[in-house]
């Protein structure tokens, strides 16, 4: 009953295959190989963008901060939401490797348009002095489980193009969003004006693989540049290509994005019967919500995995305590199910 991360989940065997097969033999290193060439050729198609730089990297910090170097100037400061993954999870690592600083905008996980607006529109006024409108960065989906619409994406995109503000889509969970929306990878990028995109796999099935979408093909050295003295340019780059090709094999991406989706659709129906209370309505495949202290105890009890996000066991037994949930593609029904019967007591 491992509910804490997907992050934790096994690596698909689709992926593993492919990564098996592309060890056969020897190839040119650092992405010179035809492995890289043709799996890049592939999210191009994939996002309907021939003249899109793709490159490969292992983590989603790595993604996020080396896109957003390429989008800032150490001048510049980026705009975030304050519940963002840049701003809670990632070590000042945007600042170290743009050089630019994060504003947060507004209180919760989401922007707002006009809270963006209003911020925007108030930074830079101090010439020389103060920092410059930088990008916007949107996380999708949210640190809470949240998703935003195509309309929401176009309404921030649109405030942001107002200001000459670039925009990067923080997409460790791109997949989990886009089945949710029923939409297509260009619909929720390029189109609606997002210049940057991670498009996540660790989250959903790859061992350690994230693509790096810029629009913009004049970025494209300045980001091998960046990749490089980050220390993000693996020599034996065809393995994070393998687990790319064999993770858009046959729509594999879409897939594991659909169950892990469908898990958490499951769980939610089982707790809401429990009569467990939702922080936020769960739209992917992560749940926030309070539970009674005396189901997290039976739930650690029993080796139940997630996180407790405040208070501790001891204490009365009625006390909600809230708890976040993370389902990925690999769970089981019975394992929800027996999540749930433990719940309810």
């Amino acid at each position: 009953m491992y509910f804490a991360s997907d992050n934790a989940g096994p690596v698909h065997p689709q992926v593993l295959a492919a990564v098996a097969k592309a060890n056969d033999g020897y190839a040119m290193g650092y992405g010179n190989d035809p492995l890289t060439a043709e799996v890049q050729a592939q999210i191009r198609d994939l996002f309907e963008a021939p003249e899109a730089m793709v490159h490969f990297v292992p983590t989603g910090t790595a993604a996020n901060v080396l896109a957003l170097g390429c989008l800032a100037n150490p001048w510049d400061t980026i705009f975030c939401a304050r519940h963002s993954h840049i701003q809670m999870d990632e070590c000042n690592a945007p600042e170290f490797y743009s050089g630019a600083k994060l504003t947060t905008v507004g209180h919760g996980d989401k922007l707002d348009p006009k809270v963006l607006r209003k911020k925007i529109a108030s930074t830079g006024v101090l010439g020389v002095h103060g920092a410059q409108r930088g990008p916007v960065s949107i996380t999708q989906v949210t640190e809470f489980g949240q998703i935003y619409t195509l309309t929401e994406l176009a309404e921030l995109t649109a405030v942001a193009k107002d200001f000459d503000c670039p925009v990067h889509l923080d997409g460790a969970r791109f997949a989990n969003a886009l089945v949710a929306l029923n939409c297509s990878p260009a619909d929720m990028t390029w189109r609606l004006g997002v210049d940057a995109v991670s498009f996540g796999g660790t989250k959903n099935g790859c061992m350690g693989v994230e693509a790096v979408v810029i629009f913009d093909p004049t970025k494209a050295w300045e980001f091998e540049l960046r990749r490089k003295r980050g220390a993000h340019l693996f020599s034996k780059l065809r393995y994070l290509s393998a687990q790319m090709k064999g993770y858009l094999a046959g729509d594999l991406w879409k897939t594991t994005a659909r169950q892990a989706n469908d898990n958490c659709v499951r769980l939610r129906a089982g707790l809401k019967g429990a009569g467990v209370a939702f922080d936020y309505e769960p739209q992917a495949n992560m749940i926030f919500c309070q539970m009674r202290r005396d189901a997290h105890k039976r739930l650690q009890d029993a080796g139940a995995m997630y996180y407790l996000l405040d208070g501790t066991l001891a204490g009365p037994d009625a006390e909600l305590l809230p708890a976040r949930l993370v389902c990925d593609w690999s769970i089981s029904n019975e394992l929800i199910d027996q999540f749930v019967e433990i719940v309810k007591g």
